[in-house]
């Protein structure tokens, strides 16, 4: 798995140098910082910012480039005995979900399943995330239905983003908890609201029609932090 970017292949560097085959350097580095990372376990190439280019297909890799390990996604059930899960329902932008997973860890989120799509294009997310990502569990599983009857059974309440939802600050959060963010266009659909136990909102200060389901989400798992 190839990924770019100063800030993603520092993070790897500093927290899982081991997850790193080959890094490609683009650009000089500090004599220092060279010989730094010349001692770790990983290879070292130089390349031209042409072959650099080539292998981020025209993107800004910012001189950095790296062959990783590749992303071991998990069986959404080993996440029933967590407390508190992001669904994402039908969510198809790598830049949302990359920001979604790095707001989640930030924010206490224990693990994160991907609804409603086949296949999900790890790389980007991981440069998106920021290497977040190594560091929060993350699923995929097609029937979101599936999902919402096991967390349920397992006694999970669930919360829904929606406009029309009350104010999340006025909400009863509890322990056992799974908050459900719906897709960037339609949002969540009846069929998967009417399955949920709460519906949330993000009351505003100015008539607005809407936050983007990266920023909302952030926002809901701050304000869904548990304290007993």
């Amino acid at each position: 798995m190839l990924i770019y970017a100063k800030q993603p292949i520092y993070y790897l560097i500093n927290h899982y140098p081991q997850k790193i085959k080959t890094l490609y350097l683009a650009k000089e580095l500090d004599r220092k910082e060279y010989s730094r990372l010349m001692k770790m376990d990983f290879e070292i190439k130089r390349i031209p910012n042409e072959a650099a280019v080539k292998m981020s297909k025209n993107a800004n890799h910012q001189g950095f480039l790296a062959e990783v390990e590749d992303y071991k996604l998990h069986d959404y059930q080993t996440f029933l005995d967590k407390d508190f899960v992001i669904v994402l329902a039908g969510l198809t932008d790598v830049g949302n979900i990359g920001a979604i997973v790095r707001s989640a860890y930030a924010l206490g989120a224990d693990a994160i399943i991907v609804s409603g799509i086949k296949h999900l294009n790890i790389e980007p997310i991981l440069r998106t995330s920021t290497g977040a990502l190594f560091d929060m569990p993350l699923a995929v599983e097609q029937n979101i239905h599936n999902i919402l009857n096991d967390f349920k059974m397992s006694g999970f309440s669930s919360y829904g983003a929606d406009m029309g939802g009350i104010d999340i600050r006025e909400a009863k959060i509890v322990k056992k908890r799974v908050l459900v963010l719906g897709n960037e266009g339609e949002g969540l659909s009846s069929r998967v609201s009417a399955k949920l136990d709460n519906i949330v909102s993000i009351k505003m200060a100015h008539d607005f029609d809407s936050l983007n389901v990266s920023v909302a989400g952030a926002i809901l798992m701050d304000r869904m932090r548990y304290e007993q």
